[in-house]
């Protein structure tokens, strides 16, 4: 019987029935125990059913499929385990012919048992004991309780020792991941192994549709489960709870309290490129290198943008990598090629003769390339002040591309978000645009 099949006919007694979104939970979990995915991360909305079809109905089926498999189920706190627990041994005790997967008889635990296989489900606490356990899978479901403990920079930190630690030392070479959450704050553990770039498959559903990239294909605006709570319940309990719980723990999109400068809604995603007038590709490189051990080091960031025909500006592409200096140098040079001599390439320049010196070697590589350098000037959110006011008239639109997603998560957070490289890159090129005449910028050509 598939995961599915399992779920509707566990619901079945009390006339529930899998809604769209958990169509697709039930989904991204079957390709989890059938291997196709090793991580999955999974971020929804409170009441949205994610934990019914989680951390009860899919650890039920996996053991009664394969009742050798060894789970450990991890939540903000033991209790919550042993909640779980008792449903998950309450559906195995009553499931019909459970074969292997019949509970084992000198184990009465409600959150810790075995299977006659030799499988079983071992309920813990976020950072409680695991010495000794093996797992098959792993299930952690909202490993964050408060906001205390989310805007706590220990907690946080413990909570990412005990993870990496201790759970994971736990799975089994060819061990299976789900972290099923409520988003918290921008530097949980789902931000985190979202920046770890660790092959993490994502399903990501906020309350209200955003953009055209919506796993459901809803229009922006739409409801997530309209039949649970509707769009005006909706309206009224952003209203009651404020920007920035409704942002996290509804959108799924955690700032701080700093309201957003760009409008993205504003931004329109276009299927082709647009003709152009003048296309720039405008650099941030990264202040933190990648290579110096940092937790979070920024990114160095490419971003391509055109001035349209009718005097609008296009986002065409984003280049953004981590890396040493010279493997940033090779990737600069290898974008200007990809892009032609036609593009011109803007790079900062930091002060002092560092700075400089940078800019005439990264220059000299680029032999044949127009260049042009300039020093950062002003705060970064009055830098960026021209770039949102062009988005706020309707004027800034940008090419549908696998980038879009990271691009429009930085430009909603900023200025309170946790990076703005792409948005430090975005505004020297919007500014680039706008300028008038080659001498208000100093400007190196190197054709030849």
């Amino acid at each position: 019987m598939t995961l599915l099949q399992w779920a509707i006919e566990t619901l079945q007694p009390r006339q529930f029935a899998p809604a769209a979104h958990q169509l697709l939970l039930l989904e991204a979990l079957t390709d989890l125990a059938a291997g196709q995915c090793d991580r999955l991360l999974v971020a929804m909305p409170p009441g949205s059913a994610k934990s019914t079809y989680a951390s009860v109905i899919f650890p039920a089926w996996l053991l009664l499929h394969a009742p050798r498999t060894r789970v450990i189920a991890a939540c903000h706190t033991e209790q919550l385990a042993a909640y779980f627990g008792r449903q998950v041994r309450a559906l195995l005790a009553v499931a019909p012919e459970p074969g292997e997967a019949a509970l084992a008889r000198d184990d009465r635990a409600a959150a810790r048992f075995a299977t006659a296989a030799g499988g079983g489900y071992f309920g813990v606490g976020v950072r409680g004991p695991l010495a000794g356990r093996r797992a098959d899978v792993i299930v952690i479901d909202d490993p964050v309780k408060s906001w205390a403990e989310a805007d706590s920079p220990t907690a946080r930190d413990a909570l990412w020792d005990w993870f990496r630690a201790d759970l994971t030392t736990r799975l089994m070479p060819a061990g299976r991941i789900a972290l099923v959450m409520t988003r918290w704050h921008e530097d949980d553990l789902a931000g985190r192994l979202l920046e770890s770039g660790d092959g993490w498959r994502r399903l990501i559903l906020p309350a209200l549709a955003e953009d055209a990239d919506d796993p459901l294909h809803r229009a922006p605006g739409e409801p997530l489960w309209p039949a649970h709570e509707s769009l005006t319940a909706l309206k009224r309990r952003r209203t009651v709870i404020g920007p920035r719980a409704w942002a996290a723990l509804y959108q799924q999109r955690p700032r701080s309290d700093a309201e957003s400068l760009f409008a993205t809604g504003q931004i329109a995603v276009l299927e082709e490129a647009p003709p152009c007038r003048r296309v720039v590709r405008a650099w941030d490189l990264a202040a933190t290198a990648a290579e110096g051990g940092a937790r979070d080091p920024d990114w160095t960031v490419g971003v391509k943008l055109g001035r349209t025909e009718d005097g609008g500006v296009a986002v065409l592409d984003v280049v953004r990598l981590r890396a040493g200096p010279a493997a940033v140098a090779d990737t600069i040079v290898q974008t200007a090629k990809r892009d032609g001599r036609g593009v011109l390439i803007a790079l900062p320049q930091d002060p002092g003769q560092a700075g400089k010196q940078q800019v005439a070697w990264l220059t000299g590589l680029l032999e044949g390339f127009r260049v042009a350098a300039s020093p950062e000037s002003g705060a970064k959110i009055t830098r960026a002040a021209p770039v949102a006011a062009c988005v706020e008239a309707g004027r800034m639109s940008l090419l549908r591309g696998a980038w879009n997603r990271a691009f429009l998560d930085e430009l909603r957070d900023f200025p309170g978000g946790r990076k703005d490289d792409q948005v430090d890159a975005l505004a020297r090129g919007v500014a680039l645009l706008a300028e008038t005449t080659s001498r208000r910028i100093e400007l190196a050509f190197m054709a030849r």
